[in-house]
This record gives structure tokens, C-alpha cells and sequence, in this order.
């Protein structure tokens, strides 16, 4: 009983110190909040004193014409909603299975192509082809223009993300468990999906989160390969939008109704307001991976 009162005291931290960390989190918590809320505050703000007065966290006059603007364009903000959920929603899917997939087998010591596999993917991160090979090998080889299949592709595989479920599938997969599925006549598919993903959920939902953020913020491939306006993602349709605004209130600089456009068209509270509508899905969509995260950063920890 001593001796565990004692270790139990030597791990509990002092009151000095319990309060230094609760101020460091709030801080770091606080840092991570306010621009959020800044970042709305300044979509609420009405353009004129935006300009006048700078950014501020409680608007000197609430102004949603910027959230108008958005919404005067609600047909085309919703088809690229739904070409953008989709394209996240399969491309998320099918990467995390084609990784694990990777993952797999190159962790396997019995595997006999398990050094040339993991140099392949080795070279893949220190070189690559350029855009040009990549733009031709999609329009002019694989005929991909205006395809959906154009803005999935390219997030399928990362190499990075396949060395780091390796290292998870070794670190915490034990070599005995594929040997007692084997002697009790589970195929490899079978071992693979019902004892080898259960126990990886950590490592998925983590690169799952990655490779959500990943497609759900791109717009470069839709500038590539999608001429179709109704595929085009979400982040391309506010670029453009934005861009269009900028036009508009450049090329009528200096005159009458260059005023009657920047109230119309609020440039820079409607690049704040493109935010906020494009980053609650991700809001949503965190607090489902959190509890994998954090069983993530203690696997590895536990021995028993």
C-alpha cells in the first residue's frame, strides 16, 4: 500500500502546474476560436466601414449582403455542393481502402516483394513527372475531361499516408494474430477485413480526415480537366465568384456606379463569408474522427 501511494503521488502534478497547463490550453484554445469568430464577424460587416475601419470582432453595423450575394447564386452553390460532397465522399472511401490496401501487405515480413514495393514508393515521393505528363496523361491517355473521375483520381494514393499505416500495422498489429487467423482457416481477404481494419481504425479515420480536407478543398483539378460548369467543385465556383466581383469593381473604378457595386458586391466580406459556408461540413464532420484520434495518440502507450 505504500509503495502504491507513493507512485501515486509522484504522478499527481502539482496545483502550480495544473493551473500553468489549464492557462496554456485555454490560450491555445482561444488561438485556435478567435479567428473563426473573426472570420464571421467580418462576413456580417458592411463593406463601406470594413474599409473605413478595418477588421473587427463585433461589427460597428450588421450587414448580410455579402450572404445575399452567395444566395443569389443558391442553384449553382448547390450543385457544387453536391459535386464536391460527392467527389469527398467516394474519393475518401476509396483512398483509405486502396492505402490500407498498400499498407498491408508491404508490413507483412512473409511478403516476398516487400523491398522493391517499398522503394517504389520511395521513388514516388522524391520524383515526379510535373504537370504537364500529369495533365496529358489524364486528358490525352485516360479521356477524362469533364469526368468526375478526373477530380478523384489524382487523391486515391499518397505515399506518405501508406508508409505512415505501415508503421501503425507494425507497431500494433502482432505477427501472432495473422498466424492464429491462418491456422483457423481464414483466407487473407478475411484476415485483412475482419481482424486487420477493426483494430486500425485509429490510423484510417485519421488519413481519412486528411484525405477528406484534402479533396473537399480542391479546386486545381477542376481547373484542369472540367470545362462542364455543372462539375465544377465548390472552391472553384467561390474563386470564380470572387473573381467576378473583383472584375466588376475594377474595371468601374472611378466612377458612379463603382459605389453601387462594392455595396452590391462586397469583395472582401464576401471572401469571408465563402469561408464560413464552405467549412461547416468540416466542422460536422471532425467531432466523428476525434475519439479515433485520440485512441491514435495512446495505442502504443498501453502494454499489457
Amino acid at each position: 500500500m505504500n509503495k502504491t501511494s507513493t507512485a501515486a503521488s509522484c504522478q499527481r502534478i502539482s496545483r502550480p502546474a495544473e493551473l500553468a497547463l489549464h492557462a496554456v490550453f485555454i490560450v491555445f484554445s482561444l488561438a485556435c476560436i478567435l479567428p473563426v469568430l473573426l472570420i464571421v464577424a467580418i462576413s456580417l460587416s458592411n463593406e463601406k466601414l470594413l474599409t473605413l475601419k478595418g477588421y473587427k470582432f463585433w461589427p460597428d453595423e450588421l450587414d448580410a449582403s455579402a450572404y445575399r450575394y452567395l444566395f443569389s447564386h443558391s442553384a449553382t452553390l448547390v450543385r457544387a455542393y453536391g459535386v464536391t460532397l460527392t467527389v469527398t465522399c467516394i474519393g475518401t472511401a476509396l483512398a483509405v481502402l486502396l492505402i490500407a490496401l498498400y499498407a498491408y501487405p508491404v508490413y507483412r515480413k512473409d511478403f516476398p516483394f516487400k523491398r522493391a514495393f517499398n522503394i517504389y514508393l520511395l521513388v514516388t515521393m522524391l520524383f515526379s513527372g510535373g504537370l504537364v505528363p500529369f495533365y496529358l496523361l489524364y486528358i490525352n491517355y485516360l479521356n477524362l475531361r469533364d469526368s468526375l473521375v478526373a477530380l478523384i483520381l489524382p487523391g486515391l494514393t499518397n505515399a506518405f499516408y501508406i508508409f505512415i499505416a505501415r508503421t501503425f500495422f507494425q507497431q500494433t498489429i502482432p505477427e501472432e494474430m495473422i498466424e492464429s487467423g491462418k491456422l483457423d482457416g481464414a483466407s487473407e481477404w478475411r484476415i485483412f477485413f475482419q481482424l486487420v481494419l477493426p483494430i486500425s481504425l485509429p490510423v484510417l479515420a485519421t488519413i481519412g480526415l486528411f484525405t477528406t480536407l484534402m479533396y473537399w478543398n480542391d479546386w486545381f483539378n477542376s481547373l484542369l480537366f472540367i470545362n462542364d460548369t455543372d462539375k465544377f467543385s465548390l472552391q472553384y465556383v467561390m474563386i470564380q465568384m470572387i473573381r467576378q466581383a473583383e472584375f466588376f469593381k475594377n474595371q468601374l473604378a472611378g466612377s458612379g456606379v463603382a459605389l453601387m457595386v462594392q455595396q452590391s458586391v462586397p469583395t472582401e466580406s464576401l471572401r469571408m463569408a465563402m469561408v464560413v459556408v464552405s467549412i461547416g461540413p468540416i466542422l460536422f464532420v471532425y467531432p466523428f474522427f476525434q475519439k479515433y484520434f485520440t485512441k491514435g495518440l495512446t495505442v502504443g502507450a498501453i502494454k499489457g
